[in-house]
């Protein structure tokens, strides 16, 4: 379960940095706010560090275990980012797909 909390919470974080309107004013200038890739790590690694401060998770403070958590939001950020949208799950089927069903059948 703490896993979960985990990447429900660096998922949020990275979504907020991404695409939240309150960052509009600077977003353009650093195109790292336009990654959730990169938004996911450095969120992993911001909640990883501040896990002694809050119960809702705990997790051992070795950088190892932090590095490999960055990378587990990371992933998760952009997977779930990929999968949802403000419109909800972003499920599509390319043309050259549907073309090779076609030709199939």
């Amino acid at each position: 379960m703490d896993l979960i909390y985990f990447i429900l919470i660096c998922f949020g974080i990275t979504q907020i940095l991404c695409f939240g309107t309150i960052f509009d004013a600077i977003r353009p200038k650093y195109h790292f706010f336009h990654c959730p890739m990169c938004v996911g790590f450095w969120a992993g690694a911001l909640v990883w560090s501040l896990s002694p401060y809050t119960e809702l998770f705990t997790f051992d403070y070795c950088f190892i275990t932090g590095f490999f958590l960055a990378s587990l939001s990371s992933g998760t950020s952009y997977t779930l980012n990929m999968l949802i949208s403000d419109t909800g799950l972003q499920v599509g089927i390319n043309k050259s797909e549907v073309e090779n069903v076609a030709r199939n059948n």
